[in-house]
């Protein structure tokens, strides 16, 4: 019933942008906190941004500055601008929802998209 579909990964030279998408139904997205995570090969899976149902940002160091989190509740889909992109930034993306904000951070969330691959040419 619950549902996260991201969308909007590519193949990006280094310095270029792409803007990933998630769509979400089966819950209150309004009611939900946000987040998006990655994976590169061989590593672990790495927070990368949340954002709270008050609007409430929260991004890791490495991405500070380039990447964006922002949410459209009349679209129940959460965003995620990246700029500036590094080699370094090549994963695929994963978006998660959890009506607990703290659950985002951790990693412990209910819910998980299918993830969108990201890859950035040097």
């Amino acid at each position: 019933q619950v549902h996260l579909v991201e969308s909007g990964g590519g193949l990006v030279q280094a310095g270029g942008s792409l803007r990933l998408s998630c769509t979400a139904s089966g819950f209150t997205f309004s009611s939900y906190a946000m987040g998006w995570y990655r994976q590169a090969p061989g590593k672990e899976r790495e927070f990368v941004a949340a954002i709270r149902w008050t609007d409430v940002t929260s991004y890791a160091n490495s991405v500070k500055g380039r990447f964006t989190i922002s949410r459209d509740n009349a679209k129940n889909t959460v965003y995620l601008q990246m700029n500036s992109l590094k080699p370094e930034d090549t994963a695929v993306y994963y978006c998660n929802a959890d009506s607990r904000p703290i659950r985002i951070v951790s990693g412990t969330s209910d819910y998980w998209g299918q993830g969108t691959q990201v890859t950035v040419s040097s």
